[in-house]
């Protein structure tokens, strides 16, 4: 199989298929585009929550545990704790191990929550380090796990598309972009990693009464809006200039030839809302920048409108940023 998230179909025949109800414990489980999962614990509801993240030593672990956070928070729920499992390269060293962990135990304290425990091995096989983290939380009290999404119901956007995307590249690619943008330039894309974190306006749409909300992140924005149509069961329409977009995202994307709507971009959100404006108001006085973007349709098409061109979104493929890894592993062999 090719880089990447599989593709829908092998996920569906593959995956969820093979997964069958054991007990009655687990209120909402394995779907497309449902990336929480609820877990009924006597009186209390569970969540949890996976991130994984092939990313470099430098900030390899915030990064995986800022994604499993956030899909905690697309579901409603709260973190509170982390569960770390970290694969090594043999030329890891102790220093390079200690300082991940001390960057896992400060985003840990960042995001309020604890790490709890986990697992590190150092496997022949891989050549970076591979993070998989769980995180775990609790729905509040009275919070529905799920609500109707409705036909004519705005669809909401957070921050820009492509930040996790441009960041990475910003920091791993920097001697290559120097030669075409000034420093400035390089660290203000670098510094988008300060967005990741999806938390503060989850809390804030969910006082503002949200149908759904789905995070951004592998597959870029235009594999968000395929699962968020496909788990609510809708069809969407989507302004393609509506959609926002950082200046430094234009310009690495164009560097390296990319596609900025299917770039990895952690740190957007994406919600369903009777009254979008009135929710763009709500994050707009928390600092957080969001836009309308688009509405609920009948059927199951999924449209991108930009002027008189139309074209329907296919499932998610493979996010971009693994082109850039192709050209990266090849030229060190």
């Amino acid at each position: 199989m090719k880089t990447g998230r599989i593709p829908e179909n092998v996920l569906k025949r593959s995956v969820l298929k093979q997964i069958k109800p054991n007990n009655d414990i687990v209120l909402r489980g394995a779907a497309v585009g449902a990336d929480c999962a609820f877990i009924r614990m006597g009186q209390d509801v569970c969540a949890a929550a996976q991130g994984s993240t092939f990313y470099e030593k430098k900030h390899a672990v915030s990064h995986a545990m800022h994604k499993a956070a956030n899909n905690l928070a697309a579901g409603g729920a709260v973190v509170r704790a982390f569960e770390l499992h970290l694969m090594l390269p043999e030329d890891t060293s102790e220093p390079d191990l200690k300082q991940m962990m001390a960057e896992a135990q400060e985003t840990a304290v960042t995001l309020n929550a604890a790490i709890s425990g986990g697992h590190t091995e150092v496997l022949p096989a891989i050549q970076n380090p591979v993070v998989s983290v769980t995180a775990l939380g609790f729905v509040p009290e009275g919070m529905q796990t799920k609500k109707e999404v409705r036909i004519g119901q705005d669809i909401v956007m957070t921050k820009w598309i492509g930040l996790s995307g441009t960041s990475y590249l910003a920091n791993e690619r920097e001697a290559e972009l120097l030669t075409k943008y000034p420093a400035y330039f390089i660290k203000d894309a670098q510094a988008l990693e300060q967005y990741y974190s999806v938390i503060p306006e989850a809390a804030t749409a969910i006082k503002s009464g949200v149908s759904a909300m789905h995070d951004v992140s592998s597959g870029g924005v235009f594999g968000a809006l395929w699962e968020l149509g496909e788990h609510a069961g809708v069809g969407l329409t989507i302004s393609l200039k509506k959609i926002p977009v950082k200046q430094e995202t234009i310009e690495v994307c164009e560097f390296f030839d990319l596609n900025p709507y299917e770039l990895s971009s952690d740190g957007a959100m994406l919600m369903i809302a009777d009254d979008g404006y009135a929710l763009t108001e709500a994050l707009s006085r928390e600092g957080i920048a969001a836009q309308v973007i688009g509405n609920v349709t009948a059927g199951r098409d999924k449209v991108i409108i930009n002027e008189e061109e139309k074209r329907f979104l296919e499932p998610p493929r493979t996010d971009e940023i693994y082109k850039i890894r192709d050209i990266f592993e090849r030229s060190q062999l």
